[in-house]
C-alpha cells in the first residue's frame, strides 16, 4: 500500500473524532453525571497513559517503585515539579546503584 493511503486514513480517523462529538451534542449538556464524567475523562486517559510507562520506563521494578514512591511523598508535601522530578529520578538512580550491591 501506499504512503498516502495510511495518511488519507490517518486523516479521516482523527477528523472524525473531533468532528463525531460536535455533531452528537448539539445542545448545551444538562446531566450533571455527563459533565462530571466528562470532566474526569482526561485525567483518566493521562493516568492510563503515564502509570505503565512509570514501571517500565527504568527496567527495573524496585527502581521504578522507590522513584514513584519518593515523587508520591513529595507530591503530597506540595513541592514544586521540578523538585519532585528531580528527586525521583535521583531516588531511582541511587536504587538502581545500591541494589545490585545487596
Amino acid at each position: 500500500m501506499s504512503i498516502w493511503i495510511y495518511i488519507a486514513v490517518m486523516a479521516v480517523v482523527t477528523y472524525l473524532i473531533r468532528v463525531l462529538p460536535f455533531a452528537f451534542f448539539r445542545q448545551k449538556i444538562k446531566s450533571q453525571f455527563i459533565k462530571s464524567f466528562l470532566y474526569y475523562v482526561p485525567y483518566a486517559v493521562l493516568s492510563a497513559m503515564t502509570i505503565p510507562a512509570i514501571f517500565y520506563s527504568t527496567g527495573n521494578i524496585t527502581t521504578a517503585v522507590a522513584g514513584t514512591a519518593v515523587a508520591l511523598i513529595l507530591a503530597y508535601f506540595d513541592l514544586p515539579l521540578i523538585v519532585v522530578a528531580l528527586a525521583a529520578s535521583g531516588a531511582a538512580y541511587l536504587c538502581g546503584l545500591i541494589l545490585p550491591l545487596l
